[in-house]
Parts: C-alpha cells; sequence; structure tokens
C-alpha cells in the first residue's frame, strides 16, 4: 500500500474511533435524563451518526474536547422532538422556550430537557471566556427556539411560506447554536474574540444544512406531516440550485476565516462536505 493510502486509512480509522468514543460518552449522557430520549427512536445508528459528524468535522480533537458539541447537538434534537412532536398547542411551545430561555439566565430546571440545558450551561460555564460570550451563546439559543416555533406555526396553521422566508427561519436547524457552543468551549482565542462574526458564517452554513436535512428527510417528514421544504411548492429544482447558491457564498465567507483560524474554517466546509456525503446514505435523525 503507497504512503499516502496507508496515512489516508489511518486517519480514517482514527477518526472513527474517536467518534466511536464520542458515541459511548453521548449514550450515557442520554441515560442521565430520564424519558428524554426513548431507546425506540433514539437507537445505536442515530448516535452513531451524530458523533461521526462532529469527529469528521473536528478530527484533530480528542474526545472530551468534542463533549459539548456532541451534547448540544443531542439537546437540539429532543427540543425539536418536543416540539415536533409533543407539543399540541402554541402555549406548549411558548412554554417551553420560556423555561429554556430561563434556564439559560440561571434558574433551576424544572424537567428533562431543561436540567439538560442547565448541565450544558454549566459546563460551558468552566471556559473562562463564557461570561464575555454568554449573550451570544443565549441569543442564538433564542433565535433556535423562536424559529421552531415559528415552524411549528407554519405546520400547525399548513401555511406555505415562501422559500426565501423558509431560509430566512434557518435558525430553527440548531447548528449554529451547536457552533456557538462548540467554539466557546474549545475554539481558539481568534474564533472567540471574533465569535459574532464567526456566527454570521455559520449561520450561512446552516441555511444550507436546513435544506439539506429537509431533501434528506423528505419522506420521513412527508409521513409524519412534518415541514419541509419540498411541501411548500418549491420544486427540487429549485432547492437544489438554491442548495449549490448557498455552498458557493457559505465558502465565501469561510475562506478568509482560514488565515486566522484554519481549523474554524476546516471544521465549518467538513460540516458542508459530510453531511452531503452522509446524507445520500441515511437519514439519521431522529424521527419520533
Amino acid at each position: 500500500m503507497p504512503d499516502d493510502e496507508l496515512d489516508e486509512a489511518f486517519e480514517l480509522g482514527r477518526t472513527c474511533a474517536l467518534a466511536a468514543e464520542c458515541g459511548r460518552d453521548l449514550r450515557r449522557c442520554a441515560q442521565m435524563y430520564s424519558g428524554l430520549f426513548p431507546a425506540a427512536v433514539f437507537d445505536a445508528e442515530f448516535y452513531s451518526a451524530l458523533t461521526l459528524s462532529s469527529a469528521f468535522s473536528a478530527p484533530w480533537a480528542r474526545a472530551d474536547r468534542l463533549r459539548v458539541v456532541n451534547r448540544t447537538a443531542l439537546w437540539v434534537v429532543a427540543v425539536d422532538r418536543l416540539v415536533d412532536h409533543t407539543a399540541t398547542t402554541r402555549e406548549q411551545v411558548n412554554r417551553l422556550t420560556r423555561e429554556c430561555l430561563s434556564v439559560a439566565d440561571g434558574a433551576v430546571p424544572q424537567s428533562a430537557v431543561t436540567r439538560f440545558l442547565a448541565d450544558l450551561r454549566d459546563e460551558l460555564a468552566t471556559a473562562k471566556e463564557f461570561d464575555d460570550l454568554q449573550w451570544l451563546w443565549r441569543d442564538q439559543l433564542a433565535r433556535m427556539l423562536a424559529g421552531m416555533a415559528r415552524a411549528w406555526v407554519w405546520r400547525d396553521t399548513h401555511a406555505l411560506p415562501t422559500l426565501a422566508r423558509y431560509l430566512d427561519n434557518a435558525d430553527s436547524r440548531g447548528s449554529c447554536f451547536v457552533d456557538v457552543s462548540h467554539w466557546i468551549y474549545t475554539a481558539d482565542d481568534y474564533t472567540k474574540d471574533h465569535l459574532e462574526e464567526l456566527r454570521a458564517v455559520s449561520r450561512q452554513v446552516q441555511r444550507y444544512l436546513h435544506l439539506l436535512g429537509d431533501v434528506s428527510s423528505y419522506r420521513r417528514d412527508m409521513s409524519w406531516g412534518d415541514l419541509n421544504v419540498l411541501s411548500l411548492g418549491v420544486s427540487r429544482a429549485e432547492v437544489t440550485t438554491a442548495m449549490a447558491a448557498l455552498a458557493r457564498e457559505a465558502d465565501a465567507l469561510i475562506e478568509p476565516v482560514r488565515a486566522h483560524s484554519p481549523r474554524t474554517a476546516v471544521y465549518l466546509r467538513r460540516q458542508i462536505g459530510f453531511s452531503t456525503g452522509f446524507s445520500g446514505i441515511s437519514d439519521f435523525e431522529a424521527g419520533t
């Protein structure tokens, strides 16, 4: 085997081992929040796929440095499931939003989902920059929850937002909140010092991932009555064209970051690449 093939195989093997280690931690984490992660929904494939995504986005990291990104992504899926498949009234969605934001501000949690959020908040507080950056973390959390609530209303009222308006609600995807949490916990000084600017780059990547997720989960979403861009009167060709444009725009924003924080730039680009490749094989988000 040529040296370059051997090196590539080594890196792939190491990254898969990293994902496996992260997956074990994530399953232990889920067991701490009774009832929030039923095994029938959050199966081994789900945990494996989630941690493969983080490991291939940041293959240089140790498992402990991916703890927050993985656990935050897990929490986002739990909240999304509560909004999409548990809440039956707008008031229930609003109450969940209020409780989460209250805990983000330091309140004592009253449920499994808010206890998980409080634990994430407390873990982030071990980073010395969190005091200065908590406002941004909380702001992105609020944007995500507002986006989820807006999507719930659209689905409940059978509204048909335009593609542009649907993309403007991409914060409901939650990936930017995950990125912000990850960077506060583990990023370099440049990234933390420029977190608000980098949040804008992450949000552009999120817009691409928002459409990618819908395309890959279309059949599942239709079977559950979930909102999906392809159910809004937008053709697959239009979505594909939009995704190509979003990817180009994201790349143009990421490239200048490379000179200051190469790993942050690589992390964002690998998110796009890995998610695109993986979505062609399996839709890994929890479906019920």
